[in-house]
């Protein structure tokens, strides 16, 4: 009893360390990145002013709204859900930078938790927190270098890339026997949920090759898609709320 005790208390210390480092490592990543950019360019900007941090509350807020609405999709098991908060961090980080778009999406994770709690034992939330940065992040650095049409296009469709193939690996490596391990459902369970839906579905890898990556496709090509369709309309309202008028330069943020 003491030792399963300890184990338990040891591998959700583990997991905390582990989130508090990988969130520390996202945000660390994205303020080098820009202040390396606002170097480049000769601004004075600061990278994180009240009126940013108001509208990345705002942001937040819209986005932990958007996660409680939750879909299932029919080729993974029901612990895995649709859902489209990325929406308004794509376009806070789009106007914003990355940071903000670390941050929407940590205040995201806080703010549902407040509202509606866990029910994976925190390993969904952490999941939602790291694949969300790993579509926002590099997405937002390959935009803030230049701001064109184009280029959010190109950037949306890396974002969408790289967060099939970290969120395919970091399920399969860590997230998956984290959830085993903190929610006490073996393995074997897990990919038998898969299998039901799936006959492909036999491992834990092709588990997350007939869903995960299927998802996460999904739901980068959905959030592209309506990020392109809103931004330009909204990017010039955006700055005006976001920017002193003593610091404002008028640019085009979308050609």
């Amino acid at each position: 009893m003491n030792n399963g005790l300890w184990t338990s208390v040891k591998d959700n210390v583990v997991f905390v360390l582990v989130s508090v480092g990988i969130a520390a490592a996202l945000f660390g990543i994205a303020y080098l990145t820009e202040k390396i950019c606002k170097k480049k360019n000769g601004s004075n900007e600061r990278i994180l002013s009240t009126r940013k941090m108001v509208m990345i509350g705002v942001f937040a807020a819209i986005s932990a709204v958007l996660m409680m609405f939750e879909f299932p999709v029919p080729f993974a098991p029901s612990f895995y859900e649709l859902d489209f908060s990325e929406i308004p961090a794509l376009i806070g980080a789009f106007a914003f930078g990355p940071v903000a778009g670390v941050m929407i999406e940590f205040c995201k994770i806080l703010l549902k938790l407040f509202m509606k709690g866990t029910s994976t034992a925190f390993v969904g939330d952490l999941a939602n927190f790291v694949i969300g940065c790993s579509f926002i992040l590099p997405a937002s650095i390959l935009y803030l270098f230049k701001k064109t049409k184009k280029n959010a296009a190109i950037a949306s469709a890396l974002g969408t890339l790289i967060m099939t193939v970290f969120g395919t690996m970091f399920n399969a490596i860590y997230l998956l026997p984290a959830f085993a391990a903190l929610y006490g459902m073996p393995l074997d369970v897990i990919v038998g949920m898969g299998t039901a839906i799936n006959s492909n579905i036999t491992s834990v890898a092709t588990l997350v090759v007939f869903a995960v990556a299927p998802l996460n496709l999904l739901k980068g090509g959905s959030v592209s898609l309506v990020t392109m369709l809103v931004y330009k309309k909204l990017s010039l309202i955006l700055k005006e709320a976001a920017v002193p008028k003593k610091v404002k330069k008028v640019e085009s943020v979308v050609k």
